[in-house]
């Protein structure tokens, strides 16, 4: 069955903005107890009562898509079609009052990115992209979707970049706190602000020049590894190569920024 990626598009749209209706009626101005999967992982009503909306759409319009989802749902195998949700990325930030949460939807036919939906439910903005189609951002303040674009800035000092730290950090050898110290000397700022899917979003907007994480699940980068890409920019694993959804390691920006910081993170890599 051949699919009409716009229509699809807005599907995922919609179905993400509703998923983020979801998770508001549960959201509150001050923090909340969530209840713990491991030490620092976290999972709220919010969360589940997100995913089951949208794997019911989902299932509902493509029976015969494989879905692979953070909390509860793994159907069909990933050879194929198939959808990543993150139903709630950035739950910490979520159970703290924090704005800073996303809804993160993505197609994917087999290792071939199809489109993604990033939506933030308090910020009310829903980014979007198609292969070959560009990345859109749609807010309040704009009357019409605009055109995203990855910044062009080269230099590391000119560079404000985004990083984030795995939850089994105490586990890791590699646990990017080395990766910090070095490129935190090096450039203007690192934001970690708790999103994979909204840190990669910004950069696809041009609001952060370049993002780098390990250890992520395939949900968490899905949809924000494809809107950079949309949006012009370059998207690797640490090694540089394209083992990004697997590996769960990533480096994305635009071309200039992303070989600069992909530089810095093999030459201080752990032997």
């Amino acid at each position: 069955m051949s699919l009409d990626l716009a229509d699809v598009l807005a599907f995922a749209s919609a179905t993400a903005e509703d998923a983020g209706r979801e998770i508001l009626e549960r959201d509150g101005l001050f923090p909340q107890a969530p209840s713990m999967k491991g030490l620092r992982d976290p999972v709220t009503e919010a969360d589940l009562a997100s995913e089951r909306l949208i794997v019911e759409r989902l299932t509902g319009r493509f029976p015969d898509h494989a879905i692979f989802a953070e909390e509860e749902t793994r159907v069909g195998s990933r050879a194929g079609l198939t959808w990543y949700v993150d139903p709630l990325d950035g739950t910490v930030n979520f159970s703290q009052a924090h704005p800073f949460f996303a809804v993160s939807l993505a197609l994917y036919d087999g290792p071939r990115p199809l489109l993604g939906v990033v939506h933030a439910p308090r910020l009310g903005e829903t980014f979007a992209a198609a292969a070959g189609r560009g990345a859109t951002l749609r807010s309040p303040t704009q009357a019409a979707a605009q055109p995203l674009s990855v910044s062009s800035k080269q230099a590391l000092i000119e560079a404000v970049l985004a990083t984030g730290f795995a939850y089994r950090r105490h586990e890791l050898v590699d646990n990017n706190v080395g990766h910090f110290a070095r490129l935190v000397l090096q450039v203007r700022g690192i934001r970690r602000a708790g999103s994979a899917a909204l840190d990669l979003a910004y950069v696809a907007a041009g609001r952060l020049d370049g993002y780098w994480e390990s250890d992520l699940n395939p949900f968490d980068l899905a949809a924000g590894a494809l809107l950079v890409q949309a949006a012009g920019g370059v998207v690797s694993d640490m090694h540089g190569g394209q083992d990004w959804l697997q590996s769960g390691s990533i480096v994305a920006g635009g071309a200039a920024m992303h070989a600069a910081v992909l530089q810095q993170l093999q030459a201080g890599a752990p032997s």
